[in-house]
């Protein structure tokens, strides 16, 4: 790590310098050092980050639910269930209604990490909660057909925005969270994928602008058992998903 933030040149001990979340080489003292000096950086921020490494996965077991905990109800085979449309289906109403918070809050972090970007109503952007920018992502969802279970409706909706607004709640709105946050919560390394890849077809990209249709046809082959034994790349968090 290069000993001043890269943007201001402040060094320590005046403040602690933490790296790029995507290419873990340049150094800054702030979000907001990040986020002046993102222009200039994302043009070499990629290359820093280097190629993807090959490391094993397991293929995912017949029956075996996602996520082991933090929800009422895993579901077998998530993946096939996201290249379906249909993740959220046949889940229990509050599983669903933590579903889209998280997957809506590590958008936002993800948003800013990976893009270098705020988004607006948002607690990155100072706002004292993210219900509003909440809304606009349960809208969109809504948007796409049959994204969300045939019961959802605005009464649905009132009832999801008023778990997400309970203080102190692990689905409270006013804090932001991160991808070690939702592996903590779920037990499940790949739980932040999902997120992602469910946030993608409400948004129609992923993060930093990355495409996950191979990851998830890679995964979906891995739970039908198709592939044996495979190797994934970490390019899902690297290269698909930034590296985090």
């Amino acid at each position: 790590m290069g000993t001043a933030c890269t943007s201001c040149n402040k060094s320590p001990p005046d403040l602690t310098l933490k790296k790029c979340a995507k290419c873990s080489a340049t150094p800054y003292c702030s979000r907001e050092c990040q986020k002046a000096d993102w222009k200039a950086h994302k043009k070499i921020c990629g290359k820093q980050a280097g190629g993807p490494s090959a490391i094993p996965v397991e293929p995912a077991s017949a029956g075996k639910v996602s996520p082991p905990k933090g929800l009422e109800k895993g579901v077998a085979d998530p993946f096939t269930r996201l290249d379906k449309g249909v993740w959220l289906h046949d889940r229990p109403e509050k599983d669903v209604y933590a579903l889209l918070i998280d997957a809506y809050r590590l958008h936002v972090d993800d948003t800013y990490k990976m893009d270098g970007e705020v988004e607006s109503d948002s607690v990155y952007s100072g706002a004292a909660d993210g219900l509003k920018g909440f809304r606009r992502f349960i809208a969109r969802a809504a948007a796409q057909p049959g994204l969300l279970p045939p019961w959802w409706d605005d009464a649905k909706k009132a009832d999801c925005e008023a778990l997400g607004m309970k203080a102190g709640e692990w689905h409270d709105l006013r804090c932001a969270v991160e991808k070690h946050d939702i592996i903590d919560r779920y037990g499940d390394a790949r739980f932040p994928m999902q997120l992602r890849m469910f946030a993608e077809a409400v948004n129609g990209r992923g993060p930093g602008g990355s495409n996950g249709a191979a990851m998830r046809r890679m995964m979906v082959a891995m739970e039908q058992g198709a592939e044996g034994d495979m190797v994934a790349s970490t390019m899902d968090m690297s290269g698909l998903f930034g590296r985090r």
